[in-house]
């Protein structure tokens, strides 16, 4: 007798394949990643991705959306019961939330790679969708001051930028990538940087 195999429900296998998607997209960008090379991360065959997402747009849309989604949950799971107005400590504690998330390349490259396609006449709507979601959500729930979302997304889009581009490396061997790291980073991203470049 030939063991059954165990059928993945349907919401299930999408989430596989989002979260291999987001990690295919990280690592090789729109361009150069395909729905096979998602579909091989996914352990599932090429034409059931197609199937179930169609273009390989379709499916970076969907990745993007999903990034997004994350993104979102995260900073909601991070807020207290009670938020007070301009809360500098709500500010720290999505701060530290969004740093652990985006401790995932797939995560941080995928949000990444959306804003800079904001040209593109599909995906760039999802993108600024996205970013205008964030800001009504820093806005409304965290009930941030606008100097504070100012300063938090400029900060998030530094943090962006320093993980991305492999500076914590860097820093090891160049005193003045060090010294910006010192000026412009948090202990928690100091601490993400050096486990990004391990």
């Amino acid at each position: 007798m030939t063991p059954r195999t165990t059928r993945i429900p349907a919401d299930e296998r999408r989430e596989q394949i989002l979260d291999a998607a987001t990690a295919v997209f990280g690592e090789y960008g729109y361009v150069a990643a395909t729905t096979d090379r998602v579909a091989r991360a996914a352990g599932i065959s090429q034409p059931y991705v197609v199937r179930l997402f169609g273009t390989k747009e379709q499916l970076f849309v969907e990745t993007l959306r999903h990034t997004l989604g994350r993104l979102l949950a995260t900073f909601r799971g991070a807020l207290p019961e009670a938020v007070p107005e301009g809360d500098v400590e709500v500010e720290r504690l999505l701060g530290a939330a969004y740093v652990r998330l985006v401790e995932d390349r797939g995560v941080l490259l995928t949000l990444m790679h959306g804003f800079l396609m904001g040209s593109d006449p599909v995906i760039g709507p999802v993108a600024r969708r996205g970013f205008l979601q964030v800001f009504r959500m820093l806005r409304d729930e965290a009930r941030f001051s606008p100097e504070q979302v100012h300063r938090f997304l400029a900060d998030g889009m530094l943090i962006n930028t320093l993980l991305a581009s492999g500076l914590g490396l860097a820093a090891k061997g160049d005193p003045d990538a060090a010294q910006l790291l010192d000026c412009t980073t948090s202990a928690d991203v100091l601490d993400a940087l050096e486990r990004a470049s391990a």
